[in-house]
């Protein structure tokens, strides 16, 4: 019995001409754990294996295995509409190239999909029924696609739901909740001294570090700057 644990690889979704960013992340891994993204990734050419052949040639043979094995995975995980138009492509990198060339875009291209990404993004509105990290994974899914696309948009995130939590929050209560109490986590903060610890010309406060809040009490965690702690 071998002792290395099996690992089984999916076959990634199948190419239909949309979300190419999405599927070429997903070939490439797949590719790669498969061993054989370097056939794609290279250009190169295998000779046929001779008799007798030598250990550097069963090598090379292996190469050209690999990429017919890539040419195979390639063809079969895109659709039947695609596959008609690179079925008389020769070699892997023909093929990946002709993909790449037909569905990435330009520039001009890539910055229109991220238009429309982000009016997309600020349109979103939590639902009524709809949870905070449910609704946090729903802006991460259109977040995630403008990244693919080059363009990081991420700290979005936060102002959009700092936005739209107060707005159900007050549709509810009828005020707005208040945000004046919470602070930068790490920021610099001064620690009041009480009077039994300090004599008169002593300082009524010392420097800290804002840490967190307290799960107990109405209180701020803070540590020392000294690194001792002091919560």
């Amino acid at each position: 019995m071998s002792s290395e644990a099996s690992v089984i690889v999916m076959a990634p979704p199948v190419f239909d001409g949309t979300n190419y960013e999405v599927w070429v992340v997903q070939i490439e891994a797949y590719l790669d754990a498969n061993d054989q993204w370097e056939a794609i990734e290279n250009a190169y050419e295998v000779p046929p294996l001779l008799d007798n052949p030598t250990i550097a040639q069963m090598k090379n043979h292996e190469c050209k295995q690999r990429k017919s094995k890539a040419k195979a995975n390639l063809f079969a995980t895109v659709s039947s509409s695609i596959f008609t138009r690179i079925m008389t492509l020769k070699t892997t990198n023909e093929i990946w190239n002709f993909l790449k060339k037909e569905y990435e875009g330009n520039e001009r291209v890539k910055g229109m999909q991220v238009l429309n990404l982000i009016r997309e993004f600020e349109m979103q509105r939590m639902k009524e029924s709809e949870t905070i990290k449910d609704y946090y994974d729903r802006l991460l899914d259109i977040v995630n696609k403008v990244r693919l696309l080059g363009t990081d948009f991420y700290s979005r995130i936060v102002q959009k739901i700092l936005v739209t939590v107060p707005e159900k929050f007050e549709a509810w209560y009828g005020y707005k909740p208040k945000f004046q109490n919470l602070k930068t986590f790490g920021c610099l903060c001064f620690s009041y001294i009480p009077q039994v610890k300090r004599d008169k010309l002593d300082k009524k406060t010392e420097p800290r570090i804002f840490v967190g809040y307290s799960s107990i009490s109405k209180a701020y965690r803070i540590s020392s700057t000294r690194q001792q702690s002091n919560c």
